[in-house]
Order: C-alpha cells, then structure tokens, then sequence
C-alpha cells in the first residue's frame, strides 16, 4: 500500500501545462490577419520602391489603409477587440503609414534634394508616430463627450500616408517628368505641412459614425460604390488624386462642426 504510485503531482503539472495554451477565438484571430496582411502590404511597398516601381509602392500603401479600415470594424462586428491587437494595430500602422511612406517619398522624390529631403521624410514619420502615440493616450481618457467620435484629433496616420503621397499621384496620373530638385523642394514643404497636420490637433472627421444604410438609399449606395471601384481600377491615380484634393477640402468644415459641437454640447457627457 505504501510503495503504491501517487499520480497526483504529474497529472497536476501536465493540467496546469495545457492550461497555459488555451484555445484563442477565431473572432480573436481574424482581425489580427488583416492588420498583419495590411503590415505585409507596407513592407512590400518598401521592396517595389527599392526596385524603382513607385506606381505598384503607392498601390500597395493605399492597399494597405483600406485593410486598416477594416480590421477595427472587423473586430468591433466579431466583438474580437483585444488589447494585443490594439498594439498590433498600432506598430503595423507606424510601419504601413510612416516609415513606407517616407521612403518612397524619399526615393521617388525628395532624393533630388539629397540630406533636405531625408530630413523632410524623417519628419513625416516622426509625426506619424507622435500621432499614433496620442490616440492611445486619448483611448483612455475618461469622461469624453460622445460627440468626440466623429473627430480625429489631428489627422490619422492612413490619412496622412494617402494625402503625403499627392505629388506622386500627380505626376503618374498626368505622365509629368521625374522632379529636379526646385520641384522637390516645393515636395519637401508639402510633406511637412501634412506631418504638421498629424502632430498637431487639429480635428478631422472620424467617419466612425457611418455604419448602416437606409433601406432606401440601398439601391443608390450600390450603383455608387460600384461605379467608385470601377474608377479605381480603371483610373486608380487620378482616383487618388480626387480623394485626397475632397478629403483637404474636408478639413475646413472638419474644424468648423467641431466648434460647433464644443459651443452648442460641451458637457454632453
């Protein structure tokens, strides 16, 4: 009876071992792919810049901000928001939306202008991880009116690496020559004006509060989405030119309905 086995002590070690790998959700996982796959896109535009295809670099960044988009509203649809995938998303955007950026800026354009453009992408990708470090910090902020959701305090790193890109997609979409170095200066203030934008707080329409469509406006939503992926495709930098001149002309009145809801609704709690 006394030299009979005690399994005991192994069994609780080998339960407590497959405690530690317990099974993760699939509405975990699912949003986490997007962003890496987002992640994926910026890394690669990175290797088409290198290689001289900047029209394929600018494809992919754009590429990548749209699976942005989606990964947030993914999760938040599955209920699958995680702080892991908080940070996730975090360090794929500073990748996606800072550092690609400014390297294909830098070897597209700003290289005319040699070390004035290198700091010109530094910068821009400095701003980009200032922005990004404050909406963390404001993700857990207490007590914030409800209003607050529809802005962006200072314009969001997706934004930013779209609307940073605008001379690249002026020159593809109208065959224009590379740029010697007085146009590249002219690049260089642009760039900075818009890592000026990112870093500082102005606001910026969020778009968080569109969600459903009425049932009437189905159809024209439809026929209207359609017809934008066909221009897309069929026109993709002069597409990319148009969104990023109506998303500046968005700014203004960005600001002016934020004063407005600060005036009318300041302690909307």
């Amino acid at each position: 009876m006394d030299d009979a086995p005690t399994p005991a002590g192994p069994r609780t070690e080998d339960h407590g071992a497959r405690r530690g790998f317990r099974p993760v959700p699939l509405r975990l996982v699912l949003p986490n792919i997007v962003t890496l796959l987002a992640l994926c896109l910026g890394l690669t535009a990175i290797r088409f810049a290198i290689e001289g295809r900047i029209d394929w670099a600018v494809t992919a960044i754009a590429a990548a901000a749209i699976l942005d988009g989606l990964d947030g509203r993914l999760a938040r649809a599955l209920k699958g928001t995680s702080r892991f995938g908080a940070e996730l998303d975090s360090l794929a955007d500073f990748v996606d939306f800072g550092v690609a950026p400014a390297l294909v800026l830098f070897i597209a354009d700003l290289g005319a202008l040699r070390n004035l453009g290198w700091v010109a992408a530094l910068l821009f990708a400095m701003a980009c991880a200032l922005r990004l470090a404050r909406f963390n910090v404001m993700l857990e902020e207490p007590n914030q009116p409800l209003w607050r959701k529809n802005f962006f305090v200072g314009m969001p790193a997706p934004a930013g690496a779209i609307v940073g890109l605008l001379p690249i997609y002026i020159r593809f979409a109208f065959d224009l020559p590379e740029p010697g170095p007085r146009i590249a200066l002219i690049e260089s203030a642009y760039i900075l004006l818009i890592a000026l934008l990112m870093a500082s707080r102005v606001p910026h329409f969020s778009g968080k509060s569109v969600g459903r469509v009425p049932r009437e406006h189905l159809a024209v939503v439809l026929v209207a989405v359609a017809a934008a992926l066909l221009l897309v495709f069929n026109f993709p930098m002069q597409s990319l030119v148009a969104v990023t001149l109506a998303y500046l002309a968005s700014i203004p009145l960005a600001i002016r309905s934020y004063h407005g809801y600060e005036r009318s609704r300041p302690a909307d709690p």
